[in-house]
């Protein structure tokens, strides 16, 4: 059985240095070509600075389950996951993990070919070989088993996954995973969170994966509740 932090063992790749970086609540796992720990725990550092800086002139920012018009006083960070909520039609901070690792992904590839970040599930990731990512899904019997294959022509792009059943994150569904996938990261962890609110049994797995695609950005989506699995868009499996 997995412990909460064992779905990184899911997350690697050949031919990277990987790192981890922590600021506050902010935990990610990142892959390069070298060690850029001093580039990312700055950007982060930068990045959350922003964020609450925003939040302390904008308190519903934080709060607020329905999506929100950046403010004029909005860093670029900020009306990126404003944007984002309102295609999926979630509170911003729906997508601050997504956004976070975007950030951080896109700024790594001034020095670097090939980046992958991981923040809390949710992942940037620009490659150059085809690369599997393994889904985490909590207590599912699929959890560990299913691996998604990202191919360079596919990146940059997030990789994002919202659970009703593993971890801290708000969900108001019971899908063990959904999972979303965009070239914008922020959108790809609103679009999770939006559908894995819509899972309340494996009925409504058909219903969450439609949502899911007609989010405009999204390009693929992945359903896991219990032994129950759907996919939709351009999700290609591979074995781990």
């Amino acid at each position: 059985m997995y412990e909460p932090r064992d779905y990184r063992s899911l997350f690697k790749g050949a031919e990277l240095v990987y790192f981890d970086v922590c600021v506050d609540e902010t935990d990610l796992r990142i892959g390069a070509d070298k060690n850029l720990y001093s580039e990312a725990h700055d950007c982060v550092r930068k990045c959350r600075k922003k964020l609450k800086a925003y939040i302390r002139s904008n308190p519903e920012f934080l709060t607020s389950l329905e999506p929100l018009e950046p403010g004029t006083d909005a860093p670029a960070v900020a009306a990126r996951m404003c944007r984002a909520a309102r295609k999926a039609s979630v509170g911003p901070m729906a997508a601050v993990a997504g956004a976070i690792a975007e950030e951080v992904g896109f700024e790594l590839l001034r020095y670097s070919s090939e980046v992958i970040v991981e923040n809390g599930g949710d992942i940037f990731i620009k490659t150059g070989m085809p690369r599997k990512v393994g889904i985490y899904a909590g207590k599912s019997p699929l959890s560990g088993r299913i691996a998604l294959e990202i191919t360079p022509d596919m990146t940059p792009m997030g990789v994002c996954t919202s659970s009703g059943t593993v971890g801290h994150s708000l969900s108001f569904g019971n899908a063990d995973a959904a999972v979303a996938l965009s070239r914008d990261a922020a959108l790809a962890d609103a679009a999770a969170t939006a559908a894995g609110n819509i899972v309340k049994s494996a009925a409504d797995i058909e219903k969450a994966l439609h949502f899911a695609l007609n989010i405009e950005g999204v390009t693929g989506a992945v359903i896991i509740i219990g032994d129950r699995m759907g996919a939709s868009g351009n999700v290609r499996f591979a074995k781990l």
